[in-house]
């Protein structure tokens, strides 16, 4: 008898699975290879990965416009071929625009959306409650994105088992690096979906019980880190653990402060279209690109892809 792996893709869950937080490919002058990035999209979901998130981080968001910022996920929607598949970023300064770009979302189709919490200042647990329950009025499912060590707001366990509680979101992607939480949110919150947050603890977080993967370095080796992630989730330690090991000199990467133009140099290296990013980030100092392009130059050779 077959039974289907709770950490596998479905149109009910669409938030589960490897959702690849897309870098956007920029041409020499910065502007947006819209043609590229489509094609990129496309190249993932053929790869393997179960969908997208444009309008992230990686995505470098916070320099887009807002024409830009809505081009971006009408781009990966037509891209996917499904509008589940995608997984908009709506953070903003503002909880009223991160609801209007979780509308935006829902008018384009899309399955769930990706919400920091208020990250204009120190938000206490009273304005973290009212910021969720904003966005989740527009009616989409919506993941919650624990970053403390940028936004300054911790996601507790505690907390997000009350956010979860209140309906505010399906989901939490866990990127504070602490892997002992998931046992606390099981335990606090046993409905609430954990999804790897940060690339080099994805065994670590897979093991504990982890059903979806926002992912940074599949831009990249998708095919490779699909291989990895479906054997971590699968327990088969005697895959993941020597592609896990074969891998992490690149996916550690993923939780630095140059991640952006670290995973878009390996993909430059691997032959994807990922380009410059636009200030306020800068190029690579040379000897931590010589660093980068050494990882990821050893990973081509060793056929990863």
């Amino acid at each position: 008898m077959t039974t289907t792996s709770p950490a596998a893709w479905s149109t009910d869950r669409p938030w589960r699975g490897i959702m690849v937080a897309t870098a956007l490919p920029l041409r020499d002058d910065l502007s947006i290879d819209y043609d590229a990035y489509a094609d990129h999209v496309r190249w993932l979901i053929d790869s393997g990965c179960d969908g997208v998130v444009p309008n992230g981080s990686l995505g470098e968001y916070q320099t887009l416009t807002d024409e830009e910022r809505a081009r971006v996920v009408r781009t990966a929607v037509a891209a996917a071929g499904d509008g589940a598949r995608v997984m908009p970023g709506v953070a903003a300064y503002g909880s009223a625009e991160s609801r209007r770009w979780t509308e935006q979302a829902a008018e384009e189709g899309c399955g769930s959306v990706l919400l920091l919490p208020p990250n204009a200042y120190r938000a206490d647990e009273p304005a973290v409650r009212a910021h969720y329950a904003e966005v989740a009025r527009a009616g989409l499912p919506v993941v919650a994105y624990n970053n403390p060590h940028d936004t300054k707001v911790d996601l507790t366990p505690a907390l997000l088992a009350r956010l979860h509680g209140e309906g505010a979101i399906v989901a939490v992607k866990e990127f504070s690096g602490d892997v002992r939480r998931a046992y606390q949110i099981a335990e606090l919150a046993p409905e609430l979906d954990l999804l790897i947050g940060a690339d080099d603890v994805l065994v670590e977080l897979a093991l504990a019980g982890a059903v979806g993967w926002v992912a940074g370095y599949p831009n990249a080796f998708p095919a490779t880190c699909v291989e990895l992630y479906r054997a971590a989730v699968t327990k088969d330690i005697g895959t993941a653990l020597p592609l896990y090991a074969s891998l992490h000199s690149l996916l550690r990467w993923d939780s630095r402060t140059e991640f952006v133009q670290a995973i878009k140099t390996s993909m430059d290296i691997a032959g994807r279209p990922g380009g410059p990013t636009r200030p306020p980030r800068l190029p690579l100092p040379a000897a931590v690109e010589a660093e980068v392009r050494a990882a990821t130059e050893k990973s081509v050779a060793t056929g990863h892809r």
